[in-house]
C-alpha cells in the first residue's frame, strides 16, 4: 500500500482530473455503445434529486456520438462460447435484482443506477448473450426515519442511517439467496456499496464455498469504531466478516445467522485508496490483495491468474464497485480516485472472471448518474452497462 499520512482518509471525495492527451488517445480507440439521452435529461443531471421523478425523459439508443473524450463509434456486443457454470441451472436464466440504496453514502444519485443502466439497454444486452432474462424489479427500501430503533448510543452513533440500511440489506439478503438457491445468475444492480453485505451473505447462503473478489478503488473494511465517516458502504466486508457483530446495530441482527466470510474466500483487486485502519486489518487477516501497484508491477493479466489461482474450485462472486475505474473513464461516481483501472484492464477483470466458468453472480455498485456533467454521467452508465455484459459474455471476437 502507498498511503500518505497527510491525505484525508476513508472515502474522502477527490477532486477528478482531467483526462490527459494520453488518456484520451487510449479512450479513442475504444469502442462503445453511446447512449443518447433527451434534452431534458441534461438539466436532470445538474439537480441529482430530481432524477428520481425524471427517468421518464430518457431515451437511450444505438448512435454515433461525440463524448467528453472525442469521437466513438457504437459498441457492438457479441455472444461468446464461454463454459457454463456447473452449478447453474440450463438453459442459462439472469435474475436483476435492483437495489437502489442511497442512504450508505452521502450523495444523491446513486438510486438512479438501476433504472439507468436498464434504460441503455440492459435487459437486451443480455439476451443477445444468450441469457433469460428476469427482471425481479426494484427493492422498495423504506428511508430513514427518527422512529428507527436506536439501540445503544455508543453503538450506533458510529454509523449513519443505521437501521435503515441493515433493513435494506437484509431485503437483498433475502432476494439474493432465494435466486441463487434456484441456479440462476443473480446481477445485483446498486445502488452503494452498502449492498454488497446484503449480496455476499445471500450468495454465501445460497453457495457457501463462494469465492469473492472484490474490485474497489476502497477496501470497504472499516469498523465503526475506526471510521471517521461513519458511512456504511465503507463497512460491508467488516460486516461480513464478523469484524462488527452484527447484533449490536438496530437493523443488522439477521446477519448473525448468516454464513461468514473468510479470508481465504476474500481477494481485492484495484485498491489505491485504503485507511490507516483497514490496513492493519487487511494484513492481520492475511487478506490477498492486488493493489493498483501489484496491477502496474505484474500486469492485469497475471493478476487475474493469480486470483483465480488462489480461488480455485469455487463458485465465484464479483463485487464490482465502478470507482475501481480510473475516472477518466468512470467519473460520475462519489469517492473517485485517480489512478484506477485503464478502460481495457477494468474490462478484462470481468472476462478472466468469466471465462473461469465459475462466475455465478455479480454486482455492479455506485454508479451515480446525478454527479459530473451530463456527458460524465453517460460515459459512467455506458461503463458500467459494458462491464456487466463482458462479464456475463461479451467478447470482442
Amino acid at each position: 500500500f502507498f498511503l500518505d499520512p497527510a491525505r484525508p482518509r476513508e472515502r474522502t471525495t477527490r477532486k477528478r482530473p482531467t483526462a490527459s492527451p494520453k488518456a484520451n488517445s487510449r479512450l479513442h480507440a475504444c469502442t462503445m455503445k453511446t447512449i443518447s439521452l433527451s434534452r431534458p435529461m441534461a438539466a436532470v443531471f445538474q439537480r441529482p434529486r430530481a432524477l428520481v421523478l425524471a427517468t421518464q425523459h430518457v431515451r437511450f439508443h444505438n448512435t454515433s456520438g461525440v463524448g467528453p473524450h472525442g469521437a466513438r463509434v457504437a459498441r457492438k456486443v457479441h455472444h461468446a462460447d464461454i463454459a457454463h457454470p456447473r452449478f447453474l441451472v440450463e438453459p442459462r436464466k439472469a435474475a436483476i435484482l435492483g437495489a437502489p440504496m442511497t442512504w450508505g453514502q452521502p450523495k444523491a444519485g446513486t438510486d438512479t443506477g438501476p433504472d439507468m443502466l436498464r434504460q441503455a439497454g440492459l435487459s437486451t444486452e443480455l439476451g443477445n448473450l444468450g441469457w433469460e432474462v428476469e427482471d425481479m424489479g426494484d427493492i422498495t427500501f423504506v428511508p430513514p426515519s427518527a422512529s428507527d430503533p436506536q439501540g445503544e448510543a455508543k453503538y450506533v452513533n458510529q454509523m449513519k442511517n443505521c437501521y435503515a440500511v441493515g433493513k435494506g440489506c437484509q431485503q437483498v439478503f433475502e432476494r439474493v439467496s432465494k435466486q441463487a438457491a434456484a441456479g440462476k445468475f443473480v446481477l445485483t444492480v446498486g445502488g452503494d456499496h452498502s449492498i454488497g453485505a446484503g449480496t455476499v451473505a445471500g450468495i454465501l447462503q445460497a453457495r457457501p464455498n463462494t469465492g469473492v473478489i472484490w474490485v474497489d478503488a476502497h477496501a470497504d473494511i472499516n469498523t465503526p469504531d475506526v471510521s471517521e465517516s461513519g458511512n456504511i458502504h465503507g463497512m460491508p466486508v467488516a460486516f461480513l466478516m464478523r469484524l462488527i457483530d452484527p447484533r449490536k446495530y438496530p437493523g443488522w441482527e439477521w446477519m448473525a445467522s448468516t454464513p461468514v466470510l473468510r479470508p481465504q474466500q476474500l481477494v481485492y483487486i484495484g485498491l489505491r485508496d485504503v485507511d490507516a485502519a483497514e490496513r492493519v486489518i487487511l494484513k492481520d487477516m492475511g487478506i490477498t490483495c492486488f493493489t493498483m501497484q501489484h496491477v502496474d508491477k505484474y500486469g492485469i493479466g497475471r493478476v487475474m491468474e493469480m486470483t483465480l489461482d488462489h480461488l480455485a474450485g469455487r463458485p465465484l462472486h464479483c463485487s464490482y464497485d465502478i470507482d475501481g475505474v480510473d475516472p477518466a473513464f468512470a467519473p460520475s461516481t462519489g469517492t473517485a480516485v485517480r489512478g484506477g483501472l485503464t478502460f481495457r484492464e477494468a474490462h478484462y477483470v470481468v472476462e478472466a472472471v468469466s471465462e473461469s466458468g465459475h462466475l455465478g453472480s455479480l454486482d455492479m455498485v455506485e454508479v451515480n448518474p446525478g454527479l459530473g456533467t451530463f456527458e460524465e454521467s453517460k460515459e459512467t452508465i455506458e461503463m458500467g452497462l459494458a462491464l456487466v455484459a463482458s462479464a456475463m459474455g461479451s467478447r470482442i471476437v
